[in-house]
């Protein structure tokens, strides 16, 4: 009841903030994926979670149980990874119907050193025969160019507030960047004049 109690002041201190979206002279998608490893008490299952940026706005995120239940971190984060790239594939695809084309490839973070290095080392292993799909598809857009993975450290990793709980100013930093802000003057006028709200 305690953390109901938290979440819901969290929402009534926060509703005057809204996303708040840039233009940008060259389009670029950039992902940020985690998960934490069987954090489900009852089901053991992890939750997944993920951020999509074109250019410095945030326009897609996810948070989800995961439907299985995954052996290893690694197995986990790859999981969550591929998420974010089928999302991300997704997208692009979208923006190229909108005859919006990338000309560079998606960069997708994640904090889990195994999970990238699985990412490039073409040898499979007998541990991780059951998520080779996901192994696949990631590999497969790296291939054709239209993805690349790096790792980024875990004080970075901006999906943590999907997969954790983080201290307020850890937190508010990481929101920080996720551009979640309050309106500016400008746009204030425009909501008020039309009884409208922000996203």
């Amino acid at each position: 009841m305690t953390m109901v109690k938290r979440i819901l002041r969290y929402v009534k201190g926060t509703l005057h903030l809204g996303i708040q979206l840039c233009p940008v002279a060259t389009p670029s998608i950039t992902a940020y994926s985690d998960a934490d490893w069987a954090g489900c008490p009852d089901t053991r299952r992890s939750t997944s979670g993920f951020y999509v940026f074109l250019g410095d706005s945030l326009i897609s995120w996810s948070s989800k149980r995961q439907t299985t239940v995954s052996r290893s971190s690694a197995e986990a984060e790859y999981r969550a990874i591929a998420n974010a790239v089928a999302e991300c594939s997704w997208l692009r695809n979208l923006l190229g119907e909108l005859r919006l084309n990338l000309p560079k490839a998606t960069v997708a973070f994640c904090d889990n050193v195994s999970a990238v290095y699985m990412e490039h080392n073409p040898v499979h292993h007998r541990r991780t025969k059951h998520i080779e799909l996901d192994i696949h598809f990631v590999r497969e857009k790296v291939a054709i160019g239209q993805l690349r993975v790096h790792h980024v450290p875990s004080s970075r990793q901006l999906t943590d507030v999907f997969t954790k709980g983080l201290p307020t100013l850890l937190f508010l930093d990481f929101r920080d960047n996720l551009i979640v802000v309050a309106p500016t003057s400008r746009l204030r006028g425009v909501l008020k004049d039309n009884g409208s709200t922000a996203l």
